[in-house]
């Protein structure tokens, strides 16, 4: 594995917008809508697989999954793996969801679930940082960034399109990269 290019990646960073970044209109960011259903391949955010198990997963969701190439990434893996580490033994609920959990990474093929390298890791790196001084992020929320910052560019590194109804982790990311492909979408909508 050669070395991270420290320097490629701090050219690569000159996105930093200098101010707070505000989310952006419904109309102004990517909805999948019925011209969606074909198209380059998906990266699912951990979210589709929640809205999945859950049975909020919009029909027009449901239906793109079907009609497109799904990829996954360790991420997701590892997001949801650490959900079944916090839920609580003794709560009555417990085993269905971690079953379900179980049974949703186990449903992933092995050739579809990519690993995101360490350019993409660096840059990811390099990105939620900026996320996190210029948006003023907590603790919880510096993790969320550098998760969505790494699917995001994991995706762009592979030409998937992300898929998520996180709207306001992933329009600020569009915002200083708008060259990845992102596709929203809303539990509750057809």
């Amino acid at each position: 594995m050669a070395a991270f290019d420290v320097a490629a990646a701090l050219r690569w960073a000159r996105f930093d917008p200098g101010r707070t970044l505000a989310r952006r209109p419904d109309e102004a960011l990517p909805f999948a809508g019925p011209q969606d259903l074909a198209g380059r391949p998906l990266l699912l955010d951990t979210c589709v697989y929640i809205d999945q198990m859950q049975g909020r997963a919009p029909a027009s969701l449901e239906q793109m999954v079907m009609a497109r190439q799904v990829n996954h990434s360790s991420v997701a893996v590892q997001e949801l793996m650490h959900a079944v580490g916090r839920l609580d033994p003794a709560d009555r609920r417990t085993a269905a969801a971690v079953a379900a959990i179980r049974a949703q990474v186990e449903a992933m093929p092995d050739h579809r679930i990519f690993t995101p390298d360490l350019e993409v890791l660096g840059r990811a790196a390099l990105l939620a940082g900026l996320l996190t001084r210029t948006q003023g992020y907590g603790r919880d929320a510096r993790l969320r960034a550098l998760q969505d910052a790494v699917l995001y560019l994991q995706a762009r590194k592979s030409g998937f399109t992300v898929l998520t109804r996180n709207l306001a982790d992933f329009d600020l990311i569009l915002q200083l990269m708008p060259a990845g492909r992102v596709l929203f979408y809303r539990v509750g909508a057809a």
